[in-house]
């Protein structure tokens, strides 16, 4: 689940490493559906010993560390992954443990946890990072203008809400926040992208940094079955916030007569209000 808002958090939670040298790497027994950690960690603990964290980047949905050599460990969280610096919510779901020291602040571990196991970790050269990540996504949901978003979109005949969630098109928009995003702009999400004008254009592009701003403010969405955390594994604070997702035939808090509807786009739930976001 975690998209934009609970990765940003993420890594806010965790800036406090940088600086901090790397002391060794080892992977936790668990029995469970193994991560995808490349490469293996043996080499891992080798290329990362002694290296000191530069920088604490986000790129799209993925934790980044950037090291003193310019390679960067690359995490990203997918459905359940979580990247904490206290106990996580459960031992048997630990994946990674990044030892760290430093002369001037006490050590503490950085900790990969991941539920389901679908979430992937890499150590990428600058050349690897490039091709790999970067040249593959779109730009951030936090920089991109409405008008260059329009650009890269205004010709396809695809839902504007499926649309959203093409990290091609642009990175860190999932599920929960395209149809909060809509709700905000006030666009039905069956609204095929040629069909959009230049002012609903714009009306989505304030919409998107409106929305994502306001929740990594609330440190994110924590969902009923309580997977994501922050960094210091406490619960975020936005999904008292939403105003439609997930709140199927409930009245709209916008509009009088409207309620949520719920309906199936590309295998993924979507709520909207029936009353103020028509066609």
């Amino acid at each position: 689940m975690p998209e934009l808002p609970e990765v940003e958090t993420m890594c806010r939670g965790i800036a406090s490493i940088v600086g901090m040298q790397i002391d060794g790497i080892d992977q936790p027994p668990c029995d469970c559906r193994p991560c995808v950690i490349e490469p293996d960690i043996a080499t891992l603990d080798q290329r990362l010993r002694g290296q000191t964290v530069a920088a604490i980047e986000r790129r799209g949905k993925r934790v980044m560390l950037r090291l003193q050599n310019e390679t960067r460990l690359v995490i990203e969280p997918r459905m359940s992954g979580l990247v904490l610096l206290a106990d996580p919510p459960s031992v048997e779901h630990l994946r990674l443990r990044v030892r760290l020291s430093s002369d001037s602040r006490p050590s503490t571990d950085l900790l990969v946890w991941d539920r389901r196991g679908l979430g992937t970790i890499r150590l990428l050269t600058p050349q690897q990072y490039t091709t790999q990540v970067d040249q593959r996504l779109g730009p951030d949901a936090l920089a991109i203008e409405a008008d260059d978003l329009r650009s890269r979109l205004k010709t396809t005949t695809r839902p504007i809400k499926v649309a959203l969630l093409d990290q091609t098109v642009v990175a860190g928009i999932g599920n929960l926040y395209a149809v909060e995003i809509l709700f905000a702009a006030g666009i039905d999400p069956r609204t095929r992208c040629d069909r959009l004008s230049r002012p609903k254009w714009q009306r989505i592009g304030a919409a998107i940094t409106e929305v994502l701003d306001e929740a990594i403010a609330n440190e994110g969405s924590t969902l009923s079955d309580g997977t994501y955390r922050n960094a210091l594994n406490d619960p975020g604070g936005y999904q008292n916030l939403h105003r439609v997702y997930d709140r199927k035939d409930e009245p709209c808090v916008r509009c009088p007569t409207g309620r949520v509807r719920r309906i199936v786009q590309a295998q993924r739930s979507t709520f909207f209000c029936d009353g103020c976001q028509k066609r």
